[in-house]
């Protein structure tokens, strides 16, 4: 296949995953089985792809490589339950790609310029039933971090308020070619079914944990009362930590999700607008 001899393009953060006993070990996190869907962001050159065509019930390929996606497509012409998508995951519809969504797999080997675009792609509402990637290993870090280690912050938050996540295990840089200048690591993602937020509840989230990251080194009470994004009265944050018998002199990164999911819920109404 001529995209075996494709060459990574830096401008597109590719990375080949050669090692095949990883590639295996991938999928089988995966666990997709003949009655599954699933899409691959990023196949490039088909390393995982070729462990999931035919075993799965439907595969859809998502790939923006002018070269590789139709290189994709021709190695796959006779399988009609692969499908190509030549384009870019971050303006596709993907709940459309797949009529059973809520039901669907994703896995894929994400580039680490891209990762958290992609991530909260994936996890706007309808969500997948699991998603399986390969990031770099300091974003791992960051998506499983708990309150008050280092590596906690807004993706934290973000992630671990819609689903629960773990870090797998992790891939060494010597596993791809070209070889990166960092180390991976293998993350799944399951999204919380029933969702256990309602949708304006994630957006006041997101508001929140946004401004109070910005000044993550500066007391939450002071964020509250003064960051541009929020418009909340200097008494009703002193009546939120009265009522909910938390020091919000602590730094953001000392409160865990579902405190910070429990600050949003007590705010006023008009607090956090758009």
């Amino acid at each position: 296949m001529a995209g075996q001899r494709h060459r990574a393009k830096k401008s597109l953060g590719q990375n080949f995953l050669v090692d095949a006993n990883l590639q295996r070990k991938i999928v089988r996190a995966l666990g997709a089985g003949p009655r599954d869907e699933v899409l691959e962001i990023g196949p490039g050159r088909g390393a995982l792809t070729g462990h999931l065509a035919g075993r799965v019930h439907r595969l859809v390929l998502v790939e923006i490589d002018d070269e590789l996606a139709p290189a994709l497509a021709s190695r796959f012409a006779d399988d009609p339950s692969v499908q190509v998508v030549h384009g870019d995951v971050l303006d596709t519809d993907l709940p459309r790609l797949l009529p059973r969504w809520d039901e669907a797999l994703v896995v894929g080997n994400i580039p680490y310029n891209i990762t958290t675009p992609i991530l909260f792609h994936l996890l706007r509402r309808p969500r997948p039933r699991e998603i399986v990637l390969m990031v770099q290993r300091e974003v791992a870090d960051r998506m499983v971090a708990g309150a008050g280690e280092r590596a906690y912050g807004a993706l934290a938050v973000g992630v671990q308020s819609v689903a629960d996540v773990a870090l797998l295990f992790p891939v060494p840089r010597t596993a791809f070619r070209p070889v990166p200048g960092v180390d991976s690591a293998v993350v799944r993602i399951r999204p919380h079914r029933p969702p256990r937020l309602e949708p304006e509840e994630e957006r006041r989230l997101r508001i929140l944990t946004r401004s109070a990251f910005q000044w993550r080194r500066k007391q939450l009470q002071k964020i509250l009362r003064r960051h541009p994004a929020l418009n909340i009265p200097e008494v009703a944050v002193d009546r939120l930590g009265e009522e909910l018998h938390l020091d919000l002199a602590r730094r953001p990164e000392t409160f865990s999700p579902d405190l910070l999911l429990e600050l949003v819920r007590r705010l006023p109404d008009d607090a956090l607008g758009d």
